[in-house]
């Protein structure tokens, strides 16, 4: 059972996912800087750069958004040529089309838009364009993976698409359909705002936070919401009551004196997690430094002196920072490329034991992870799909004086 604890102010929403008394997740969201992915636009294309196989649409954003060769072509791979043309011969200046944005602005840069539309719902993610099926690979067993295969191919029309959550397990077809329906429906009003608007125009905003992590991350039926402002309480209760309908959600309103993330002891987890050294159950310490190319976590044994010997204290020092440094990756919202340095391993199966770690850890994670390996010099690569912005950590700010390199200038 998971708890969502949820602390409302005027304008900021902030949600706490604990898993059997540890925190997993953390995001914050303030109503004025709600995040734009996944949201549909109505938008004109103001650059073609063929140099680049790339284009540049106008949203309606401070910045153009920013799409790709690759996500104009068509999004069953089997269905795009075998030589991929100039993007000049598939947009041109001034020409009006739908996309959705798939990467926040960033810095100076503008959104990343795909025109791979999808829509996801409780049970699957709706492709109206893509013209396949697909499963969950969280979902293990093989025979419940072709029930939902033949459920999705029974249940698509033309060339819809059709991806089945990991929530879709054991679902029912009448459950199923029912999503889908909800989901087709609203592409249906997205093409019919398109038809009516002029670009650039938003045509649908994805859910807030709030109703984001009750679809993506919260089982109705096993899980509990606390939450700290009554009206948002009751939009809770009525938007499980839809999700899932004839269920009684475990939506709690908290009234209690103190604040409600000490309460469930979020707040001292929050402060340990943004640190930038963690200590380990066992003594050993790990150290993450973000940059703007990627992150670094370093593994130290520190204070750790368990084992029989020092190959076995190292990889008990490494293995439990394999699964801690899982947890603050989820939990830091931490995307791209992620460089792990543990501390050398002599023996071939103890780094095994460590990517084994690392991956059943990762498989919790809603967002794509995956681990690469091993380099030559014995670091560990892994990546991490980033869309959003991270979270600004609660308890931690850039510092002034050294811009966060840790290191002041003489003067």
């Amino acid at each position: 059972m998971k708890q969502m604890i949820v602390h409302c102010e005027p304008d900021t929403i902030q949600m706490a996912l604990i898993e059997d008394g540890r925190l997993v997740e953390y995001a914050a969201e303030r109503e004025r800087e709600q995040s734009v992915v996944g949201s549909f636009y109505k938008g004109r294309v103001v650059n073609v750069l063929p140099g680049m196989q790339a284009a540049f649409v106008d949203i309606g954003l401070k910045k153009n958004a920013f799409l790709y060769i690759d996500d104009v072509l068509h999004p069953h791979l089997e269905k795009q040529p075998k030589m991929k043309p100039s993007i000049a011969e598939l947009l041109s200046v001034g020409q009006e089309l739908i996309v959705q944005v798939m990467k926040e602005p960033r810095g100076g840069k503008g959104a990343r838009v795909t025109t791979h539309f999808s829509l996801p719902g409780r049970c699957m993610v709706f492709m109206p364009n893509s013209d396949y099926v697909a499963v969950s690979k969280k979902i293990q067993f093989e025979a419940e993976r072709m029930r939902l295969k033949m459920i999705g191919e029974r249940l698509r029309n033309g060339e819809e698409g059709i991806i089945m959550r990991t929530v879709s397990e054991d679902e029912s077809i009448e459950s199923v359909a029912g999503d889908l329906e909800l989901l087709r429906m609203e592409w249906e009003r997205i093409v019919e705002r398109s038809n009516i608007s002029q670009a650039p125009a938003l045509l649908h905003r994805d859910l807030g936070i709030l109703q984001r992590f009750m679809r993506d991350a919260f089982d109705p039926l096993e899980d509990e919401l606390i939450i700290d402002r009554a009206r948002d309480a009751k939009e809770a209760k009525s938007y499980l009551s839809d999700l899932i309908p004839g269920i009684t959600p475990k939506v709690r309103l908290y009234e209690g004196k103190n604040h409600i993330f000490q309460a469930y002891d979020v707040e001292e987890q929050l402060k340990s997690a943004f640190s930038r050294q963690i200590s380990l159950p066992g003594g050993g310490t790990i150290i993450i430094d973000q940059t703007e190319a990627l992150t670094v976590i370093d593994v130290n044994t520190a204070k750790y002196i368990g084992g029989d010997n020092f190959e076995e204290t190292v990889t008990q020092t490494n293995l439990q920072a394999a699964f801690e440094i899982a947890r603050m990756i989820r939990l830091r919202d931490i995307g791209g490329m992620i460089i792990v340095d543990f501390i050398d391993m002599e023996e071939e199966e103890h780094r095994n034991e460590v990517i084994a770690v690392m991956e059943e850890g990762i498989r919790k994670d809603r967002t794509k992870s995956f681990v690469v390996g091993w380099t030559k010099l014995g670091l560990l690569e892994m990546t991490r799909k980033k869309a959003r912005e991270s979270s600004l950590a609660p308890y931690s700010k850039v510092c002034v004086t050294c811009g966060g390199t840790g290191v002041v200038n003489r003067s």
